[in-house]
This record gives C-alpha cells, structure tokens and sequence, in this order.
C-alpha cells in the first residue's frame, strides 16, 4: 500500500536519505580518484604521455559534466530513481570496457562513459535535495551528504593503492563495476520518489531548450554557477596533479600517496561540518561571501611556497589543507543558493550546474599536466580559478542583493512507501 507524507523526512528518514545519496554521488568522485595512485604505471604500460594519460581523467570528468545536461532534464519529466538506476548501470558497463581497454585512446573513451554513468547521481542528488529542502535547509542537508561524498576522495586513492599491492590497475574498475552495482540496487530498493507526477515536466526539447534559456538570462544563477565551477577548478588541479607531484616531485609511493590525499580530503570534509553549525547562525549567501576571499588568499600563499619551494613537500601540504577547507564552505552554499530560486526546474538547474562544474573540471585537469605537472603547476591553477570565483562572486552573481530568509524544510508530498 502506498501513501504520501506531507513534509520532508524526519531525522532518521533524512539519515537514510543521506547514506542512499551519498552512495550515489561517490559513484562520480570514486572513478575519478580511485585509479590516481595507478597513473604513473598506465603511462608506462600503454605507453603515452603524462599528459595523455590525464585525459583519462579529463573524459571522466567531461562524461559527468555533459550527462548531467540530459539526466537533469529527464529527471524532471519521469521522476529521479529510473535516471538513477540507468546511470548506475551505465557506469557498470563502462568500467568493464575499462577493464579491457588495449589503448589508451579506447580507455579514454570508455571514461568518458563511465562518467556519463555517473553523472545521474552527481546532479539528481542536488534535485532530490532541492525538491524537499530550500536555502538553510538545502545548505545543512548538503554538508550533511557533502561529509558522505567525502569519504569516497579520503577512502579511493587509500583503496586504489591496497588494490594495487597485490593487483594491477585494471582490478580497479573491476571494484568500480561493483560500486556501480550496489548503487544501482541502492537507488532501486531505498530511494523514495521524491517529484511527484504531479510536479512534472513534459520532457520535449523546445521546452528544455526554454528551461536553459531562462537559467541564462538569471544573472545571479548563472553566476553561482561560474563561482561554482571555478572552485571545481581549483580542485580538480589538486586531483589531477597531486598523484604527479606527490609521487614524482616529493617521492612518495603509492601508499604514502594515498595517505596523503586521505589527510587532504579530511579538511574539506570536516568544513561541511562546520559549515552546517555556520547554518544556524548565517546566512549561505554570507558563509560564502567570506570563505571566498579566505580560499583565494590561502591559494596565493601556496602559490608563493610552490614557487620558492618554501617548506618542501609540506610547504605545498599544508596551504592546499587550508584552500580544501574553505573550498568546503564554497562547494554546498554556492548550489543551495543558486538553486533556490529554481525549484520547479530543479532538476535542469541542477543539470547546469553540474555541467558547468564539471566542465571547468575537464578544462583544467590537462592544463596541470601541460604546464608540467608540478608543484608550481598545480598552485597556479588552484590560485587562479578561486580568485576568479571570488571575483565573479562579488562582481556578478552579488547573491546578498534581493534575499529572502527561508529557515528549514519546503512542505511538499513525497510519495513513500508504507507497509
């Protein structure tokens, strides 16, 4: 028997919903960072280039960004789990073809689809949000699945490199196949429909087409987004490049590399903590006026040690921990702002901003590797995409302009099941 509820999920409902969710984000994070510790032996076992060999990374990360612009879209018509489900399959069948690519050319190419798999969870986790929650509520639910989908960059490279002990890299996208699985099982059996038809969107080209148009012509969306993928950016310069400068640059082995990432990662995890105390207090819009200007400057100071290599390999360490934690506060408050304003076209904003993120993301993750993927590298990537961001932000999006206070959860009937 089937009923409806009249409000967003309690607290243990909201804890089930976050775990179901953060599975099927990490799908996108796991593909892309579980495979790093391994870069270095792909470049020689197909024997490319460093820079070749990023692309790999480049056409998972593309995959995502692109398949967000239709599963975002589709979402709204037929609901969230069926792209779900789809996705996660999707993903399956690509890390197979991993599994036996002879070249690095069909590699990439089979990345490409995983990240096309995977970009179903990366945006439709956005819409389910935004489809219960709005502005404070919308900014604490996502650091709450922010710290979920943080596990997965602390624990894949660590993962990777005890697969690679006693296995080569291609037993790696044998456990993402896996993963791909459980969260196709996961959206199936635990996910409640959270768009009922009722809410829905006819899915025609014409109207999609009008649906981006009107997220163009929003001045202060489309420049969350930008502020958004800009940060990306910076991040995606750490995840592209650090496996090099760590491993090749410091002497770190694979292990030691892992480790390494892990303890990078905690700090972005443990601001979406702090960001969701910050929500009983502030503003989004404020928290991430401030952790802006905080994350430009902490990149410029690990761009003056990558360059006079001041402090060694910790003099790079411990400046990228501080741009991670305040990229922590950016990364859940820049979504729920933006998304605010879009609840009937959730999913297609959603899809957007996705899109433009991991966009940015595909764009940068060669320019490390292209500028020699090195310490020096990689901070000025970093410095460069957040102080743009901060300056897009302040310049642009200019988010404090005409807010209205939404405290806690929209009401809004979300079919259950209940026995």
């Amino acid at each position: 028997m089937n009923g409806t509820r009249e409000a967003a999920p309690r607290a243990g409902g909201q804890l089930g919903l976050v775990l179901v969710l953060g599975v099927l984000v990490a799908l996108g994070p796991l593909s892309i960072d579980m495979y790093l510790p391994a870069l270095p032996d792909i470049t020689r076992e197909l024997s490319t280039t460093e820079s070749t060999i990023q692309l790999t990374l480049t056409g998972t990360v593309l995959g995502l960004g692109l398949g967000q612009l239709v599963a975002g879209p589709l979402s709204d018509a037929v609901g969230r789990r069926i792209p779900l489900i789809a996705g996660s399959l999707i993903h399956v069948l690509a890390s197979l073809l991993c599994l036996v690519a002879p070249t690095v050319e069909l590699l990439s190419a089979a990345r490409v689809v995983q990240g096309l798999g995977a970009s179903a969870g990366a945006v439709l986790a956005l819409a389910v949000v935004r489809d219960l929650y709005t502005d404070r509520g919308a900014a604490k639910l996502l650091s709450k699945l922010i710290l979920v989908m943080g596990v997965s960059p602390v624990l894949a490279p660590t993962l990777g490199s005890a697969l690679l002990a006693w296995t080569e890299w291609r037993g790696v996208f044998v456990v993402l196949a896996v993963i791909g699985l459980a969260s196709a099982v996961a959206a199936a059996l635990a996910l409640p429909e959270t768009l009922p038809p009722a809410r829905r969107q006819p899915f025609k080209f014409r109207a999609t087409v009008r649906s981006y148009r009107s997220l163009f012509t929003d001045r202060s969306f489309l420049g969350l987004v930008l502020v958004a993928g800009l940060a990306m950016a910076g991040l995606f310069a750490f995840v592209s490049g650090g496996s090099f400068v760590f491993q090749q640059q410091y002497g770190l082995d694979q292990q030691q590399f892992g480790l390494m990432f892990g303890a990078s990662a905690v700090w972005l995890i443990a601001a979406t903590q702090v960001n969701a105390r910050l929500m009983n207090r502030y503003e989004p819009h404020q928290v991430l006026l401030v952790a802006s200007v905080l994350a430009a400057a902490s990149a410029g100071v690990l761009l003056v040690t990558a360059l006079t290599g001041f402090g060694g390999m910790f003099g790079v360490a411990v400046p990228v921990w501080v741009v991670l934690f305040f990229a922590g506060l950016i990364l859940p408050n820049a979504p729920a702002v933006a998304l605010d304003a879009h609840g009937d076209n959730a999913g297609t904003a959603a899809s957007l901003l996705g899109a433009v993120q991991f966009g940015v993301g595909a764009a940068v993750s060669p320019v490390v590797g292209l500028l020699g993927n090195n310490a020096a590298a990689m901070a000025t990537v970093m410095f460069g995409g957040l102080v743009v961001s901060g300056l897009v932000l302040w310049l642009v999006a200019r988010p404090w302009q005409g807010r209205e206070t939404v405290a806690g959860p929209v009401e809004t009937r979300v079919p259950v099941p209940v026995d």
